[in-house]
């Protein structure tokens, strides 16, 4: 098998981790699980090697300074600076138009934590072997909690030894049923990571959203090279829909498959999240603060601030962070209603500092 070329997707705004996460700055760039960024971390666990190509990037034009930044000196890397977000069917597609038609490439978010580089390798070679028999695969994480936060998918019939046929795509359920797939037990979280060779995954969005396609294809025949950068024609791109590639291509097409995966995976979509993925002491708490936090009769209590000094009594299941002159006090349970504060939307204070 060819080795497998990652592209690594980097944007969005990081609302949902504000105040540390900003517009100028989110969450894959900053060291949030460990001191390397999440992006960082991404580009570890797909470094070339026999198995792995040098990876393609896909970010935007406010955060290719951080990608340079912190892509380093990885040889054969290419970046696509897309002109405006279009969610990631158009991303990828921009990716695939640019490889080999049998080429797998192998999708990754590059704000995702994951705690087990060995499973994410095994089931990144699992998947591949599939998408090189036509297969357009998902990476299923197995549930450990009814979460209604994320998509699930229900396995269907098994391929060889490899995976499964995804039977059918479902949207963020509600408490009962999410409970009730995790009886079941087949359910999987969809998390966003997929394998495809790109012939194959461009015959199914020219099949399906012609719309995304062909502007797509168009604003990269004619975009420009500068080195190992790819600026696409921003007249072409822009006539793309925003349309997420699970809903243009993954909940479409009769060949969806995946493969199952447990590996310490979270995709770091709030600060509950982020607390979970942290180490804790006894009492569950989780603190960053280079100044010093104290805590007193506390439980599940997460601390994250970058210079001032931070005491809390009593109690429990509490958010706090600090960034500059921004304070967010939220409860576990109100986390994600941060994406929705003034300060989140308009992003008006300082940027955090990488």
């Amino acid at each position: 098998m060819d080795a497998i070329v990652p592209v690594i997707l980097c944007g969005g705004s990081g609302t949902r981790l504000w105040p540390r996460s900003r517009i100028g700055a989110p969450k894959p760039f900053l060291p949030l699980v460990g001191e390397r960024s999440l992006f960082e971390a991404a580009l570890d666990r797909c470094a070339r090697s026999a198995l792995f190509a040098p990876p393609v990037i896909v970010t935007g034009a406010l955060h290719l300074g951080h990608v340079e930044q912190q892509l380093g000196d990885i040889a054969g890397a290419r970046i696509i600076i897309e002109p405006m977000p279009r969610n990631t069917a158009a991303a990828i597609a921009a990716a695939a138009c640019t490889l080999p038609p049998d080429a797998v490439m192998l999708i990754c978010p590059s704000d995702h934590h994951i705690g087990d580089d060995r499973a994410f390798r095994q089931a990144a070679e699992a998947a591949a072997s599939l998408a090189g028999q036509g297969w357009l695969v998902s990476f299923g994480i197995k549930p450990d909690r009814p979460e209604t936060g994320f998509g699930y998918l229900r396995r269907g019939t098994p391929i060889a030894d490899l995976g499964y046929q995804t039977e059918k795509f479902i949207e963020k359920p509600d408490i009962g049923r999410a409970q009730a797939f995790l009886t079941e037990g087949a359910y999987d979280w969809n998390g966003g990571i997929f394998a495809m060779r790109v012939r194959d995954f461009l015959s199914e969005l020219w099949s399906f959203r012609p719309d995304i396609a062909s502007p797509i294809s168009e604003a990269v025949r004619n975009g420009t090279n500068v080195g190992c950068h790819l600026y696409p024609d921003a007249i072409a791109f822009e006539q793309a829909p925003s349309v997420s590639v699970d809903y243009a291509v993954m909940e479409l097409t009769t060949r969806a498959a995946l493969v199952p995966v447990e590996m310490n995976w979270s995709d770091i979509g709030n600060w509950q999240a982020l607390h979970q993925a942290r180490s804790s002491d006894g009492n569950g708490n989780s603190v960053r603060c280079a100044v010093g936090v104290e805590l007193v009769d506390c439980e599940r209590v997460l601390v994250d601030s970058d210079k001032m000094r931070v005491s809390v009594i009593g109690m429990k299941d509490v958010i706090i962070v600090i960034d500059g002159n921004d304070v967010l006090v939220t409860s576990a349970a109100g986390v994600q209603k941060v994406g929705k504060l003034d300060g989140a939307a308009n992003q008006s204070s300082v940027t955090q500092s990488l």
